[in-house]
């Protein structure tokens, strides 16, 4: 694909705090695949978009974890959301949603089964 006056808009981020930053459209197809809150312990205060923006900032950057930017959430509260989502293999099923969400917007056949593993 090679950009154009009219293509290069559609896919400007010039939004939120970092490029990386999730779209509210985005965050409306990611949210539903998250925890939610516990039942016991303590409430939550952690802002998940804003740990998802944080990893989106590091996968974008390559930074380390150390140099997460201040105004997201501290280093080791996005790496443990991190590897727990790791683990629980949540980032295949977004990007499963995602590809699906893609495909059914250009008109193409939804696949039954995701080929990302």
């Amino acid at each position: 694909m090679t950009w154009t006056d009219i293509t290069r808009p559609q896919y400007e981020r010039n939004y939120g705090r970092y490029a990386s930053d999730c779209t509210d459209e985005e965050w409306a197809l990611i949210e539903p695949f998250l925890p939610g809150d516990k039942s016991n312990g303590r409430p939550r205060t952690t802002k998940l978009r804003d740990v998802w923006d944080a990893i989106q900032y590091m996968a974008t950057t390559g930074c380390q974890w150390r140099m997460i930017p201040n105004d997201f959430p501290p280093m080791s509260t996005v790496q443990g959301y991190f590897y727990e989502w790791r683990e629980r293999g949540l980032y295949h099923e977004i990007n499963h949603a995602l590809v699906m969400t893609a495909r059914e917007k250009e008109g193409r056949k939804s696949l039954t089964k995701c080929r990302c593993n």
